[in-house]
């Protein structure tokens, strides 16, 4: 019969992930300024409305790349 050890410990290491990834986005919203940095793009129109977090973006990314960096460490 085959082990099922290691898909156990992937499935709950990914859920674990899911888990942090939902309280985050739960809890963005109530972080200020997150969203309207400068840089952010914003267009109104009519009843158009195009947002895109262009400055957030790169600064999560940023500040994620660090975090995975000091994580992956050895």
């Amino acid at each position: 019969m085959p082990s099922f050890g290691g898909l156990g410990r992937m499935l709950m290491v990914l859920g674990a992930i899911l888990l942090a990834a939902g309280g985050l986005i739960t809890l963005a919203g109530k972080i200020p300024g997150l969203g309207k940095l400068p840089g952010d793009i914003v267009i109104q129109r009519g009843n158009f409305n195009f947002y895109f977090p262009l400055t957030t973006s790169i600064l999560l990314s940023i500040i994620l790349t660090l975090v995975f960096a000091l994580l992956g460490r050895k």
